[in-house]
């Protein structure tokens, strides 16, 4: 139907806005269907009658042409408010999806029907009231239509006015029977969340004690909510099911989502094209056996250029990721949002899917793989003469384990290594021994903490706990790091493009006092004036060593130490005594090293997918995130083998173990197992009838009556009372008397009659993670 061209009423001759129609002229059919379609969800019909000048009786024929628009199906009317099918109503409801590439949310329409195409996506901005909750992926609110311009991925903007639902998620917990005719219930991991009936119906399989995680899917007004079991992990005492709990406490991606999967799986093997052909060099990956992807390969060769006689020159070859995963891409949001790979004793949760993490970017025996490289020239006495990269195509010689190419070297060969010994392997070791003369000239911080591992059975549960043998093997890989991670932050630096550096800042005034309080207990001193340097720590560490103070020094001065971040600002590398420090040799399992990577291609014109323009301001905010990342990850590889040495000390309870003190804190002491390296607490009101103060100085609890001593550092005999595996804690009780008069009594402690087992609940243990940590792995550098 054509619109009828009729004279405007009296008074129609209002001025009109901007773009309407001069009195006179009525809109035509596509005159409202362009103004419908360029303000959608706003254009009722007051909207249209201001815009076009509409009054008195024309609007009856306003009202009579948008009746036969929607007759026609060319607008529906949402609200009071015109829209054509397919746009967006001004106030809706969305499903909150996904992040963008900056990070913020996209949301699509709960009622979108399917015949109009795929749903389009909305930038989904928080509300202005500090009162509406935060909303995040996976939850549903109302929001309201600010922009109808695209945003990148975004086709709407629009603004939250009110959070309709948190999303639910996954509950996770232990799944207990009560008994015939009992409903099963759910014990929360999360001592927060109450207890949960589980539907009887839908237990998937899942047996009495097995760690499930659940949906609640009814609940009754005035009734318990039920829950569906949805995914079973099985036996608690399992290191995945351990492991489990980790992810969801901390909050640790560990789902890649469809469109991460379908990048990854979509990637093709590289050929050589414009690369440099590396596939003659004998570049040899070194790594723990049980490793799944490779980051690196190196090689070393003497120099032969006579002005640089006694010189080593070192090949280190690096994944290149950065060809895998392009700036902007589902694969890349995905790494920016886990930050690095969780290590768990049996499995990792990679940054990256395995089609790229442990297929076409691992640097597999005998396949060509793509790598970023660094070329770099030492001198007789270690000192970098130079270095240069390249965009290279490399082929491993041999993947062999730390050990293995440690006892090749010692002279105990295999099938493998007895090939390798002579041209590749005594090589690496020749341009070692030279590094290490620069190394040790430059004095880092030498802090000797031993990291304790977990041997698991095949059943996942905890066989014994160790401590690794540190070989040179490991020392000569870390070394080339080192200097592989120097050189790409000195190019970057010359070539003025944005990095992340890796900072260690030195000790603040307050830690040192700290420190100085506790050295003067064992009549050592720390320098009062002037900047420490490492070599000053080391100092310390030295007189001590092989000493019983040994262990528990080293732990102070690591205490003393700040935090290593990522951050665009430089201020060196305090640990490692460098002026500047990046990663660079860990992009499979480190976004960091990544954007790194991105920065050498672009600054050294080696590609198409460098660092893209305009990333500077905001790398200050990745340095936040991936630091923030890394130290979530620490706390959930540490929880794990908690929680682990917690279930395994479970059938110990009663028993007597020899110990160390590591940790002194106002409500009682940590304790250390000579036997496991397991950790436990004894609080303060449980150790004897008097009352012990805390002494922060010589990290010490000093009983008020008696003056009986407990320090950092003391050898105690102790019974294991309690053991909570959810909370990855244990709880002593002391046997060994203190110290009085600065001598340790012997005698033990009289045991209680009737013994001290107590029943294991979660809410009577103290939990070392309630507290400062006595303990820590060493800083990563």
């Amino acid at each position: 139907m054509n619109a009828r061209r009729i004279a405007p009423p009296k008074g129609a001759n209002r001025k009109p806005k901007p773009g309407a129609k001069t009195p006179g002229d009525f809109p035509s059919r596509e005159d409202l269907l362009t103004f419908i379609a360029d303000n959608p969800g706003k254009a009722g019909k007051r909207e249209i009658a201001r815009h076009f000048g509409i009054i008195g009786a024309a609007r009856i024929q306003l009202k009579k042409m948008l009746k036969d628009l929607g007759e026609e199906g060319l607008v529906e009317r949402r609200q009071k408010r015109l829209i054509r099918p397919g746009d967006l109503p001004p106030v809706f409801v969305t499903n909150l999806v996904a992040r963008d590439r900056d990070g913020e949310l996209l949301g699509e329409p709960v009622d979108w029907d399917d015949e109009a195409g795929s749903p389009p996506k909305i930038l989904v901005l928080s509300g202005r009231s500090n009162k509406t909750p935060q909303p995040g992926i996976g939850d549903r609110a109302l929001v309201r239509l600010t922009e109808a311009e695209e945003h990148g991925e975004a086709q709407y903007t629009a603004r939250v006015i009110k959070v309709l639902e948190k999303s639910q998620g996954a509950i996770l917990g232990i799944l207990r029977m009560r008994g015939p005719g009992k409903p099963p219930f759910l014990e929360p991991i999360d001592i927060k969340q109450r207890e949960l009936d589980v539907d009887p119906r839908e237990l998937n399989d899942a047996e009495d004690g097995d760690l499930v995680s659940v949906q609640v899917n009814r609940s009754g007004r005035y009734g318990t909510p039920r829950a569906a079991i949805v995914q079973r992990f099985g036996s608690m005492k399992s290191e995945k099911a351990v492991s489990e709990i980790a992810l969801h406490s901390h909050g640790i991606p560990h789902v890649f989502p469809s469109a991460v999967e379908v990048e990854a799986e979509k990637a093709q093997p590289v050929t050589l094209g414009q690369r440099e052909d590396w596939r003659q060099i004998p570049l040899l990956t070194i790594d723990p056996p049980d490793a799944k992807d490779h980051d690196d390969a190196v090689f070393a060769e003497p120099d032969k250029d006579p002005e640089n006689e006694g010189g080593q020159i070192v090949y280190v070859a690096i994944a290149d990721v950065a060809y895998y995963v392009r700036p902007g891409t589902a694969l890349d949001r995905e790494a920016h949002l886990r930050g690095n790979s969780v290590y768990f004793p049996d499995r990792v949760i990679p940054m990256l899917p395995e089609r790229i993490s442990n297929d076409l970017c691992s640097l597999r025996e005998k396949e060509d793989r793509p790598a970023l490289a660094v070329r770099m020239v030492f001198d007789k006495t270690g000192a970098r003469r130079g270095h240069t990269f390249h965009r290279v195509l490399m082929r491993s010689a041999a993947k062999l384990s730390y050990l293995q190419a440690q006892k090749a070297i010692e002279g105990v060969t295999d099938e493998k290594t007895e090939t390798l010994v002579e041209g590749v392997l005594k090589p690496l070791w020749d341009a070692y021994a030279c590094l290490k003369k620069a190394r040790d000239a430059r004095e880092p911080l030498e802090l000797d903490l031993p990291e304790r591992k977990i041997k698991l059975k095949p059943d996942g549960t905890v066989d014994h706990v160790y401590v690794p043998e540190r070989l040179d093997a490991h020392k000569l890989i870390e070394e080339f790091m080192i200097q592989a991670n120097v050189s790409a932050a000195e190019t970057l630096e010359r070539k003025k493009t944005p990095l992340l550096y890796r900072v260690h800042d030195a000790s603040t005034p307050e830690k040192l006092q700290n420190l100085k309080d506790f050295l003067s207990t064992l009549n050592m001193k720390l320098p009062s004036a002037g900047g420490l340097r490492p070599s000053v720590f080391n100092g310390i560490l030295a007189k001590v060593k092989d000493t019983p103070q040994a262990q528990l020094v080293n732990e102070v001065v690591l205490r003393s130490q700040a935090q290593a971040e990522y951050t665009p600002q430089n201020i060196g590398h305090f640990g490692l005594n460098l002026r500047r420090y990046a990663h660079f040799t860990s992009p499979i399992r480190r976004y960091a090293d990544l954007i790194v990577h991105r920065g050498l291609i672009r600054a050294l014109g080696l590609g198409n997918d460098g660092l893209p323009e305009g990333i500077e301001d905001k790398l200050e905010a990745i340095g936040g995130e991936i630091s923030s990342a890394e130290r979530r990850a620490m706390l959930a590889e540490r929880d794990t083998i908690d929680r682990l040495i917690a279930l395994w000390m479970t059938d110990r309870v009663g028993a007597t173990f020899q110990g160390r003190i590591g940790g002194v804190v106002k409500s009682g002491l940590f304790i250390r197992l000579d036997e496991s390296g397991a950790d436990g607490f004894i609080p303060a009101s449980t150790i004897g009838i008097d009352y012990y103060r805390h002494d922060e100085g010589s990290h010490s609890l000093i009983g008020d009556k008696t003056g009986e001593t407990y320090q950092l550092g003391d050898n105690v005999e102790v019974r294991l009372v309690e053991a909570a595996p959810f909370a990855g804690a244990l709880r002593f009780e002391m046997l060994s008397r203190g110290r009085v008069g600065g001598k340790q009594v012997r005698a033990s402690r009289a045991k209680p009659k009737g013994g001290s087992k107590s029943a294991t609940g979660r809410k009577r243990i103290t939990s070392r993670r309630g507290e400062t940590s006595p303990k820590s792995k060493p800083r990563k550098s």
